[in-house]
């Protein structure tokens, strides 16, 4: 059968949606097709999600690629991609009894904090590799333990999306490698779950899911579900990975002289190791791929929503993001001496303070809408900088990036991260990163290729952006200030976040 008439579907459990693409057996893309669902937020820091919406996104997202096959094409598999830190709280017959708590979820804040500080939090951080904070489920668990003892008692399994979503449709309980080392639950290197931390929480292991291969595979849909997503019971669905190690795979950032670097409404940057290496100083997190592959990174709260922020908050949306870069285009490097610390939710890393605040530094008559737009953009780049900094000590230097996210659609993002980083910026053609990662796992799994290595035949670059050397020592000097003042002002956080409370 010719590679034309073999297709393989990815899927990508976002927080926002959830995305299929049917690939060729060479990852071009056939179709694509995007659900998207509410995330509920309040005030009180929640921020959660309904599974029935997100299986319901599956399904219905599967089905609309799948209608894209004739009768003689044959779908050789289903790989997924899923967000991390998502927690689920199941009755015994596995019926949620609460919603997802995702990573985005600020509640267990005090919990988090505390362990933090601890002794104990820091051992159990060089054990698992996942940064103590609240997205993690270790603190969700602690702080359900704690506010709600109720709810957690009467819980019988713990869940992640994926998790749900499998059991939905073949009853199994089961969580892949990938997302379950990003659960702060996880022992790196007896490779099971830290039954110290178990302890801790009172949780005995059959609360848990049977941890398996990203390469696991599942098959026997029932006949319902086969039809509903209109492909063949027997079809395969292969476990696959985390969102995050999954978008290296997906771009080909698979050493760890290459950057992966991912800014939608929030960013991370990371690179791929061969072994769990953990940042002493706690800076980054460190999240398995699969058995030989792991990546170490850092995420940042302060993505495109900050910049969403100064769209609607402060330039009362009259301008699009399409103007608003216009104008920062003709405001010379380094935005006439204005400095923008972009943490406006928090920040995770470098600084990881659920506290932090943003401001601008250096604010005179001179500045209007276009030295803080361009100001905006240079502060969210120096604090991923500032990520990098961190994994290099870890890992050695980083030479190149490659970049995906929304953000790759402004030319001026681009050349301020090539300038600050003093590098080449890499766009890949294809920016369905991590479905086009599911897929190579999936082919994997299969026997298809022999090693993940063969994404390099299937990831073209599109665009190089390269760094302009004159504008290297205007960055060198303002992001050294921007990261004095950081110094300065980290102090003082906490005062600011309770007063803000009163």
């Amino acid at each position: 059968m010719g590679e034309n008439m073999t297709y393989w579907i990815g899927v990508d459990i976002g927080t926002t949606a959830t995305k299929a693409v049917l690939f060729t057996a060479s990852g071009k893309v056939k179709a694509s097709y995007t659900i998207a669902y509410d995330l509920y937020r309040d005030s009180s820091g929640m921020a959660e999600e309904v599974p029935e919406d997100i299986f319901d996104a599956v399904i219905g997202t599967i089905r609309a690629v799948s209608d894209s096959l004739t009768v003689t094409d044959k779908l050789a598999g289903i790989g997924f991609s899923a967000q991390q830190h998502s927690l689920i709280g199941a009755a015994y017959d596995f019926r949620p009894l609460t919603r997802v708590i995702t990573w985005a979820d600020m509640r267990a804040n005090e919990e988090a904090t505390t362990l933090r500080n601890s002794e104990q939090g820091h051992a159990i951080f060089m054990r698992t590799g996942t940064p103590i904070q609240p997205m993690s489920p270790l603190a969700k668990l602690l702080w359900l333990k704690n506010k709600h003892p109720e709810r957690f008692q009467a819980v019988r399994y713990f869940m992640d999306i994926k998790t749900y979503v499998f059991n939905r449709l073949f009853g199994v309980y089961k969580l892949d490698l990938s997302l379950a080392s990003a659960t702060g639950l996880y022992h790196l290197e007896n490779q099971q779950w830290d039954y110290e931390i178990l302890d801790m929480l009172g949780i005995t292991r059959d609360k848990l899911p049977e941890i398996v291969s990203p390469y696991e595979i599942e098959s026997g849909l029932s006949l319902d579900d086969a039809q509903k997503m209109n492909i063949p019971p027997d079809t395969s669905f292969i476990w696959g990975a985390a969102d995050g190690p999954m978008s290296n795979l997906g771009v080909n950032a698979m050493q760890s002289s290459i950057a992966a670097l991912t800014i939608g409404t929030s960013g991370a940057i990371r690179v791929m190791i061969d072994q769990p290496l953990v940042d002493k100083k706690a800076r980054t997190f460190t999240y398995a791929l699969d058995e030989t592959h792991w990546v170490i990174g850092g995420a940042t709260n302060s993505g495109a929503s900050v910049l969403a922020w100064l769209k609607e908050q402060v330039f009362a949306d009259k301008l699009t993001l399409e103007e608003m870069t216009t104008m920062a285009e003709k405001v010379p490097p380094g935005s006439q001496g204005l400095i923008f610390h972009p943490y406006l939710g928090g920040e995770r890393a470098p600084i990881w303070d659920a506290t932090a605040t943003g401001a601008f530094f250096g604010l005179g008559y001179e500045h209007g809408q276009a030295e803080m737009a361009r100001a905006v953009i240079e502060g969210i780049t120096y604090n991923i900088h500032a990520i990098a900094y961190a994994l290099e000590e870890v890992v050695g230097e980083i030479k190149s990036i490659q970049a995906t996210g929304g953000f790759v659609n402004s030319e001026l993002w681009l050349q301020i991260l090539a300038d600050i980083f003093e590098m080449p910026i890499h766009i890949p053609e294809s920016q369905e990163a991590g479905c086009l990662g599911a897929i190579i796992l999936s082919q994997k799994a299969l026997g298809v290729i022999s090693d993940i290595d063969e994404v390099a035949k299937q990831v073209t670059t599109s665009t190089v952006y390269m760094p302009l050397p004159e504008h290297f020592s205007t960055y060198r000097e303002l992001e050294r200030l921007y990261t004095e003042l950081l110094a300065h002002y980290q102090t003082r956080y906490g005062k600011l976040s309770a007063f803000k409370k009163r």
